[in-house]
């Protein structure tokens, strides 16, 4: 079972990375982006073959190490 999981900094969090490809855009003509948030995309190859336990799992993957939940937010797929 694969499990993909999409990790943005919370809103109110500022974005520096997501600031300067904004400014790289505009810079390269595309000035009618206002706001730009990066992010991370991971995903997970897992043994179980039990859709709610992998999402359990990856929840608490997501909790421990794969999202610095003080700022960042987490959205888990199981596929």
């Amino acid at each position: 079972m694969k499990a993909r999981v999409h990790v943005m900094l919370k809103d109110g969090v500022l974005d520096p990375q997501g600031e300067a490809v904004r400014h790289a855009l505009a810079t390269l003509g595309f000035g009618g982006v206002e706001r730009v948030r990066q992010g991370k995309v991971l995903e997970l190859d897992l043994e179980t073959t039990d859709r709610a336990a992998a999402e359990r799992e990856v929840a608490q993957m997501c909790e421990k190490l794969l999202a610095n939940t003080v700022i960042e937010k987490y959205a888990i797929e199981i596929l």
